[in-house]
């Protein structure tokens, strides 16, 4: 059984609904742009003055002007324009996109105005845009230290096979950094965290706890890359000639408060000893001896001191506040 065919007051009621639900309003100007209607304005567009005003009235001075040359354009050609207004509110600034058309045959009656809120859409689009310009410069920043990597690892070895051991290494460390730290929203990475990925690949225990002690301080996207980097050379020695080779657990790797140049700082340090023959991949020209002395201090303004005699490593990396947040401790 079908009910009675909606009135016209009833198909009105209807209609405010949509437009409310929707978030949509309505405003009809006559020829000389005064306002004649309105339906659904936001609290903070209805002005004390709305019937018989203008969109000076409704948006302020400048919107207002320019929505007022846009409009005669539409009355005098009859092609329909988009527009955009910023209006201040109490909870903000909110953004209102505007669709106007003529109305009326070839002689004009007056203006639809289609008003919507784009506010979070317009935020979102920012954000985004953000996060791109964010993500070319660090893949920027990454594929110059990549380059780096390739031409270093080039220079200081001798035959292609030994090349590639070592370069694939190296990138593979540098993608378990950029693991966590793409993970974090490109917000950083915790130094426990960070260590255990780099050991993971080389600790013959995995029932045996990884020798990571003191503060876990969340580092910076730089200094997580570099540290890592740093690591890298540190576990990959120790697993081809060191400590992890023989099987021992002899290594530490503590992190405790510091300072440098007067100002907060934390110490990361690596001390390593092992019964084994004075073999390592620590010449004083080796790629390695260059990234754990000038290549990751200078990139996060630190300070770092490396020793190496029979039977012991040694490895000190001061790195300055701006690098790092102490938020948990172990």
């Amino acid at each position: 059984m079908s009910g009675a065919p909606l009135s016209l007051e009833g198909k009105a009621a209807l209609m405010e609904r949509a437009l409310a639900s929707a978030n949509v309003s309505v405003l009809f100007q006559d020829t000389t742009l005064a306002i004649r209607y309105a339906d659904n304005l936001p609290e903070h567009l209805m002005p004390s003055l709305l019937i018989g005003g203008n969109d000076c009235h409704l948006f302020g001075d400048k919107d207002g002007e320019h929505l007022t040359l846009l409009k005669r354009g539409v009355l005098e050609n009859g092609r329909a324009v988009t527009a955009e207004v910023e209006i201040a509110s109490g909870d903000g600034v909110r953004i209102y996109e505007l669709k106007m058309e003529r109305v009326g045959g070839r002689k004009a009656q007056g203006v639809l105005s289609v008003i919507s809120e784009v506010t979070e859409s317009r935020h979102r689009e920012k954000v985004l845009k953000s996060l791109l310009r964010e993500l070319s410069h660090r893949s920027k920043n990454l594929l110059a230290i990549i380059q780096g990597i390739a031409t270093q690892t080039a220079r200081h070895t001798l035959s292609l096979d030994n090349f590639l051991i070592k370069f694939r290494g190296r990138l593979q460390s540098l993608s378990n950094s950029q693991d966590l730290i793409t993970d974090s929203s490109w917000r950083g990475a915790y130094l426990f965290e960070l260590a255990e990925k780099q050991f993971a690949p080389y600790w013959p225990d995995a029932g045996v706890p990884m020798p990571i002690y003191g503060i876990n301080a969340h580092l910076t996207p730089n200094a997580a890359v570099h540290l890592g980097l740093a690591l890298h050379e540190l576990i990959v020695n120790s697993a081809s000639h060191g400590a992890i080779s023989a099987g021992a657990t002899s290594i530490t790797l503590n992190c405790k408060e510091a300072e440098l140049d007067g100002k907060k700082a934390i110490e990361v340090a690596w001390l390593e000893r092992f019964h084994a023959p004075a073999d390592h991949e620590f010449e004083d020209n080796s790629f390695s001896r260059t990234v754990l002395e000038r290549v990751v201090p200078t990139s996060m303004n630190g300070r770092a001191q490396f020793t190496i005699s029979d039977g012991n490593i040694g490895y000190h990396l001061t790195i300055p506040e701006t690098e790092y947040e102490i938020l948990r401790r172990r």
